[in-house]
């Protein structure tokens, strides 16, 4: 099973993900939020990177996270809330954010159950709310030497997804992977619209 791997490899993952620099990603995102007031939910927050990188910014930040391990570091790291929990399941009608941070989190996510996984996880986010979401682009899937399926996407297909479920993209950017990869990663500000 896929997330096996995080479970197992927690301190493995975080090591190799924590010191990349993710601020030219997240700042678009952060211009359109009021810092002293914003409360940020990241989806799969993984080692809490870009949770302690918003905290600093004084964002009022959660973090949600499936691997138990990763969960407990990223609130070490990050000295905040962390929900361990399968995000195809919670309830995110629970929650209240002015954004939600989905970077890389969903790229496990087979095509077929993308967009009702979507759809609930933006169930945590207010009226004209924004969201980053970052996916692998590419078409089909790939698996990797861990086992690990990626499910890759094309910008169209996601747009559609955007428009359907009632956000707009403000901002869309291709950008190559942060932690040297040859992968090609596309990313997009929302809003929702109601």
């Amino acid at each position: 099973m896929i997330f096996d791997f995080y479970h197992r490899h927690f301190r493995e993952y975080h090591k190799k993900t924590f010191s990349a620099d993710m601020s030219s990603l997240l700042m678009p995102l952060v211009r359109r939020l009021d810092s002293k007031k914003a409360k940020v939910l990241d989806i799969g927050c993984g080692s809490g990177r870009d949770l302690l990188w918003l905290k600093q910014q004084g964002f009022r930040v959660t973090g949600f996270e499936g691997s138990p391990g990763l969960a407990e570091l990223a609130g070490k790291n990050a000295e905040c809330k962390v929900i361990c929990d399968d995000f195809e399941q919670y309830d995110f009608s629970r929650l209240a954010a002015d954004a939600v941070l989905l970077t890389g989190s969903l790229v496990h996510v087979p095509h077929e159950r993308f967009e009702q996984t979507f759809r609930n996880i933006m169930q945590a986010l207010k009226s004209k709310g924004h969201a980053l979401v970052s996916l692998k682009e590419g078409t089909g899937e790939r698996t990797d030497h861990h086992g690990r399926v990626f499910y890759l996407w094309q910008d169209e297909t996601l747009r559609k997804i955007f428009s359907d479920n009632g956000f707009s993209v403000l901002k869309y950017f291709r950008q190559a992977s942060q932690i040297g990869t040859d992968e090609i990663w596309l990313a997009y500000i929302l809003e929702k619209t109601f």
